[in-house]
């Protein structure tokens, strides 16, 4: 789930928390052999004709009526005109520029417009302002008051075959709305199972029942197929109350009843859902753990590198312009004004890699730019900035590209920081780079293994490069995995090429930091923690109610 909003506490609280649903019907069909394999990309606009993206849903194979499992939530201020466009994209490839991929259509409207119609369905727009043949999108708003969430372990057993001697199933979770049924969860697919057991997972009360736990849920089995014709395997109706009565011992068990098998004589069920387990708690916001004295501390890795050029030429990526500027320094500043506030100390550790350093000109992929080892942190981002100019003249840029050093060392501090079983420190690593990652297998072990800690990992792409390998390293779509098959606990990374934000730090802070209220929350929730001090009951904050 991507969220945002203004990150300062005196803005933050006066906002409604708004959740948005989407889907499409009648997509255009772009590809020959098969379906389109829609997105939906939702951007902001920060001022005049400037749009930023805000983030993105998952991508589904071959649907020309998609409906998205993943939501998006945003700030909504009653008194704000918030300009939203929607555009869908027909997924060709593997890289994270979407200008290469079939356009499908768009529409622009108003946060405020999306509020008050609650359920909005628009025609969507070609970019010439035609119609993109019949398609359409719906947005589903819905404010978020009930911080409550279900947490639920769910296996199937007898399923039936849908194809020769297998089927590869996977849920979903409809909530019933005045308007039909809306997609709450999709599990992920077990392949060549009419066993499965799926991963625990978790769904808030608010997306699955309205916070009813005596409202209907539907939930459908079915069998995937890579060309989108999922088979129905079957379906039942249940509640939220009737669900948490499951226990491993005893687990609920519903009856999985596929429609057209029901006139057979002899036909009973299509195999059983088991809900082993199902229990209710509050969940904690990013402003509870923030104002209950949760920090967050930040590091900065910065690449010095021999393909960043000579920083003495103006060619260079670390050449620091009559204005005192570059690449480099628009990101710092960019993303660590935002940060800054929520450090109490305000003292940065920044290291560089890549670079020969003195005196002994051998190259190290994790040095202080202060080169004090025992004390590598600088004063405010005004230090950062002054150690990063003063470094720069003394360095030899050289190579290769490794990342994994420098992960490692923040997730080791993280890793303590866990052991204290409190939810008091949330470390945020900012990666700023120019090209392609030497040591790959080690830096995705590294990313899984700090998947599992209080961390989070920010790259920002600076120069021309292809960022391929980073944009697979911020696996919105699918966990990553390490080279050893290992699978990440969550995704931690948010990638963005710096070439898309020239001009707007503003989009650019906003861009890179908006996933990282809910990676907070998740990760503490997840573990249990609590914020350290408690001033009131779990998403008791004050906020301002839709009109």
């Amino acid at each position: 789930m991507a969220s945002a909003g203004t990150f300062g506490p005196g803005a933050t609280h006066l906002a409604t928390k708004v959740e948005l649903t989407i889907s499409c019907q009648n997509l255009l069909d772009m590809d020959v052999f098969s379906k389109s394999d829609p997105l939906c990309a939702l951007y902001i606009n920060s001022s005049g004709s400037q749009w930023h993206e805000f983030g993105r849903t998952e991508m589904i194979l071959n649907c020309l009526n998609p409906k998205f499992a993943k939501k998006f939530v945003l700030d909504y201020y009653f008194e704000m005109v918030q300009r939203l466009k929607f555009c869908v994209y027909d997924i060709d490839n593997d890289t994270y520029d979407l200008s290469d991929d079939d356009f499908l259509g768009e529409i622009e409207c108003t946060l405020g417009q999306i509020v008050s119609n609650r359920v909005m369905t628009r025609c969507l727009l070609l970019r010439d302002k035609r119609p993109a043949g019949r398609g359409t999108i719906t947005i589903a708003a819905e404010e978020i008051t009930d911080t409550r969430v279900a947490n639920f372990e769910v296996s199937g057993r007898r399923l039936d075959k849908k194809f020769l001697w297998w089927s590869d199933p996977f849920l979903e979770f409809y909530k019933q709305t005045e308007t039909g049924w809306q997609l709450a969860h999709r599990t992920e697919v077990i392949n060549n199972n009419l066993n499965p057991t799926w991963r625990p997972f978790r769904v808030s009360l608010r997306a699955l029942c309205g916070g009813d736990v005596e409202k209907p849920i539907k939930v459908e089995c079915y069998d995937h197929h890579v060309n989108g014709s999922h088979d129905l395997i079957g379906s039942c109706r249940t509640t939220l109350a009737e669900m948490q009565v499951g226990t491993h011992v005893n687990p609920v068990e519903f009856e999985c009843i596929n429609p057209k098998k029901l006139k057979k004589k002899d036909y009973k069920n299509s195999g059983i859902i088991y809900i082993k387990n199902c229990q209710v708690e509050h969940e904690y916001t990013f402003l509870d753990y923030i104002m209950g004295g949760c920090q967050l501390n930040f590091t900065i890795g910065i690449d010095f590198t021999g393909s960043n050029g000579d920083p003495r030429t103006p060619q260079s990526l670390h050449y620091i312009n009559p204005e005192g500027f570059n690449e480099y320094l628009t990101a710092i500043w960019a993303v660590g004004n935002v940060i800054q506030d929520y450090d109490s100390n305000k003292k940065f550790p920044v290291f560089g890699f890549g670079a020969q350093i003195p005196p002994s000109w051998q190259v190290s992929h994790e040095f202080p730019i202060n080169f004090n080892p025992s004390n590598p942190f600088c004063d405010g981002i005004e230090g950062v900035v002054a150690a990063y100019q003063q470094c720069l003249p003394q360095l030899k840029l050289w190579g290769p590209t490794n990342f994994s050093p420098i992960i490692n060392h923040v997730a080791c501090f993280a890793r303590q920081a866990l052991y204290q079983r409190m939810a008091s420190q949330y470390y945020v690593l900012l990666i700023i780079t120019d090209g392609v990652i030497t040591d790959m297998d080690l830096t995705r072990t590294a990313i899984v293994e700090a998947s599992r800690l209080p961390m989070s990992i920010i790259i920002v792409g600076v120069g021309g490069a292809d960022f391929s390998a980073m944009e697979f390293l911020d696996s919105d779509d699918k966990l990553l995995r390490s080279s050893r098959g290992d699978v990440a606990a969550r995704d931690i990374v948010q990638f963005v090429p710096f070439r898309n934000f020239q001009g707007s730090s503003v989009a650019l802070a906003q861009s890179v930091l908006a996933e990282l209220p809910d990676q907070v929350s998740s990760f503490f929730n997840s573990f249990k923690l609590r914020p350290p001090k408690i001033f009131s009951s779990p998403g008791q904050s004050k906020s301002a109610g839709l009109t």
